[in-house]
């Protein structure tokens, strides 16, 4: 099964990295409005997206959307898990040691994922049932394992480009369950609001 998913993450990749580049500057505006559009959308409190990379669809235009109330985060490594720094453009961001850009601050300082309202994850596949594909290090279900066992925030919405959808993804135990999937063309609510 590893052989089959890590051939598929590559597949994948290639399908997402092979999109013109107006083709993601449009997606990344079709997505910004699904994303704010989202039954669950908050005015006022704190996001997280992600910083761009290796052909992933941009949330820059939904972070230039979002209510002014509403305070955006990237993700921040802290040991095994992910914590959250506010962002703005033109901060400073250092490397990670993935080479991914994070927020230039001590993690420690960082918010926790339960202090975050929704987070918004790259997807490297999906299916219209909530399964879905990362990359494979096990970031996000470490960072909101949480979630397994109760019903709170923050919401979790993986995005991707539509052309990243397929069939069927097995779900495994580990899996933390997304409430919605986003791509530049359809939403994927696949949780029920909690009341």
């Amino acid at each position: 099964m590893t052989d089959d998913r890590d051939a598929l993450r590559r597949t994948l990749r290639e399908r997402r990295r092979a999109l013109p580049a107006a083709t993601r500057i449009a997606a990344a505006d079709a997505l910004a409005a699904r994303l704010l559009a989202l039954p669950f959308a908050p005015s006022a409190g704190t996001v997280a997206g992600y910083w761009a990379m290796d052909g992933e669809i941009g949330l820059h235009r939904w972070q230039l959307s979002l209510p002014s109330a509403v305070r955006y985060c990237l993700p921040v490594l802290h040991g095994q898990v992910l914590r959250f720094a506010p962002w703005r453009p033109g901060e400073p961001l250092k490397p990670n040691r993935y080479g991914i850009p994070e927020p230039d601050i001590d993690p420690d300082h960082a918010l926790p994922a339960e202090d975050i309202d929704l987070v918004v994850a790259p997807l490297v596949g999906f299916d219209a049932r909530g399964g879905r594909l990362g990359m494979g290090g096990g970031w996000y279900d470490r960072s909101f394992a949480f979630r397994q066992r109760q019903a709170a925030p923050p919401w979790l919405v993986g995005v991707g480009f539509g052309v990243q959808e397929v069939p069927a993804l097995a779900v495994e135990s580990w899996d933390v369950p997304l409430d919605a999937i986003c791509t530049e063309h359809a939403t994927h609510l696949i949780q029920t609001v909690p009341a």
